[in-house]
């Protein structure tokens, strides 16, 4: 469905949960949570970008939103960055999430949402065009109930 035809509250509804990007050299999983906070993991498939990868790490948390059919992503940590340094005795450092969110005031994702409906997602970038597709999630039933 072309998002000409929906608000950008109706994209936000349709955007919670989990979607998937496969691009050439990236693997991308974004869970949009009702809270208007994301994580995202990215995935490396090109060798040359592995060590970005090893450095900022694959995994990231912040806040999002939709704004004139632009959906945008403002980079809050890295939790899994190797700048985030944890030695014994001394306090976490967290040198990328404080380089994350300063970033993130200056600069965010943007992305133009083309089309979407509850399982594809069509946005666009500078300069690509990424189709996501929504990822089910099954809720097991308890065996067990207290």
């Amino acid at each position: 469905m072309s998002s000409s035809n929906l608000s950008d509250i109706d994209i936000e509804i349709l955007l919670f949960g989990k979607w998937r990007f496969d691009r050439s050299w990236e693997k991308i999983t974004i869970f949009f949570k009702d809270d208007m906070t994301y994580e995202q993991t990215k995935i490396q498939t090109f060798l040359f970008s592995k060590p970005r990868e090893v450095l900022t790490g694959n995994k990231f948390t912040g806040v999002w939103y939709v704004s004139d059919k632009t959906l945008y992503l403002k980079l809050k940590t890295m939790p899994k960055s190797l700048l985030n340094l944890d030695i014994p005795l001394l306090p976490k450092i967290s040198i990328a999430d404080a380089i994350a969110t300063l970033g993130s005031v200056f600069a965010s994702e943007k992305y133009k949402v083309i089309e979407i409906d509850s399982c594809n997602f069509l946005i666009k970038d500078e300069e690509h065009l990424m189709d996501g597709r929504k990822i089910k999630t099954y809720s097991v039933p308890n065996k067990y109930p207290l």
